[in-house]
């Protein structure tokens, strides 16, 4: 059984009495199938209403949730053949952002993003998402390698934001986002981001400047975490809740500010529920939008990209 939100306890109230009561119907003693029925449909009832109406903060808590499909998730789903590739020639291996060479229904492509890690050991190994400058040098190093085969890029992006340690500072943390943003929008090959859990600040634009950008549901895309902004704002990142309204980080909002080009439907109750379903619909979208893409001119791919954020800043508020 997965982990339920705060939110989620009228819903985990149900589902754990209908547990009880098939574990009461497999002995076959008593037939309970009117009541369990009558629950089942009790319980997804509360489930839609509830997902129907969250808030950017309950929105944000299922963009975290820890069984939310991750990076190697999605590649064991998506990608055939696929052959890792590591450092960034420079400095290190970060294993915050992974990728490297894979086939995507047929097509050769170049694929990276965030890997949060799973249990205490997979979340220290990956640093939680959070990358250092030789992430993202990494990341341009595999950028420029796809460019140099013409394949297609795509990134899955799922981070807290860029690492704020000393040492990422002092190794140029803020330039080595800088100089991603920059390659992403340069690349002449189509270049297809998915915001699929959290997408915090730098650390998610660096792999984020795309001809297309698509955003998940219960996805969340912000210029700063709601706790980040709290403390800054009014030294207390307990309102967390009062600046996740404020910041308009939801997939709903920012479609309607352009800054994403299409919201992938989630499974009832979010992508962890379902994340077989979950990584099969963001499939077929992120194919779609490499379909549309392939045939356009490398020069035509550099200008509309560049075009496409510049004309963000005209977008009223």
């Amino acid at each position: 059984m997965h982990a339920y939100l705060e939110f989620e306890k009228p819903i985990a109230e149900l589902e754990a009495k209908i547990a009880e009561l098939k574990q009461l119907a497999a002995d076959g003693s008593t037939d309970i199938t009117d009541e369990l029925e009558r629950l089942e449909a009790k319980a997804e009832q509360q489930l839609r209403q509830t997902y129907a109406k969250l808030g950017a903060w309950q929105k944000t808590q299922v963009a975290r949730h820890q069984d939310r499909p991750h990076f190697a998730d999605y590649v064991a789903a998506l990608i055939e053949d696929y052959t890792p590739l590591a450092g960034d020639r420079a400095y290190a291996e970060d294993a915050a952002i992974v990728g490297g060479l894979g086939r995507f229904r047929g097509r050769a492509v170049m694929v990276m993003g965030h890997e949060k890690g799973r249990g205490i050991d997979g979340r220290v190994k990956h640093n939680f998402g959070m990358a250092k400058p030789e992430g993202y040098r990494k990341a341009i190093r595999l950028m420029r390698l796809a460019e140099r085969f013409r394949l297609p890029v795509v990134t899955l992006v799922d981070t807290a934001g860029a690492y704020p340690g000393v040492q990422a500072e002092e190794r140029g943390q803020a330039e080595a986002i800088a100089r991603a943003i920059d390659c992403c929008l340069d690349l002449r090959v189509p270049l297809v981001s998915a915001i699929v859990g959290e997408g915090g600040s730098g650390g998610a634009v660096a792999l984020a400047a795309a001809n297309r950008v698509v955003m998940f549901e219960h996805a969340v895309y912000s210029v700063i975490s709601p706790e980040g902004c709290a403390a800054i704002l009014w030294g207390d990142g307990g309102r967390g809740p009062d600046a996740a309204a404020a910041l308009r980080i939801t997939a709903e909002d920012l479609v309607k500010l352009k800054v994403v080009d299409e919201v992938v439907k989630e499974p009832l109750g979010g992508a962890h529920r379902d994340p077989k379903t979950a990584m099969a619909d963001l499939g077929d979208v992120l194919d779609r939008h490499l379909r549309d893409l392939a045939g356009q001119e490398p020069g035509s791919l550099r200008e509309s990209r560049r075009r496409k954020f510049i004309e963000m800043g005209s977008v009223g508020l």
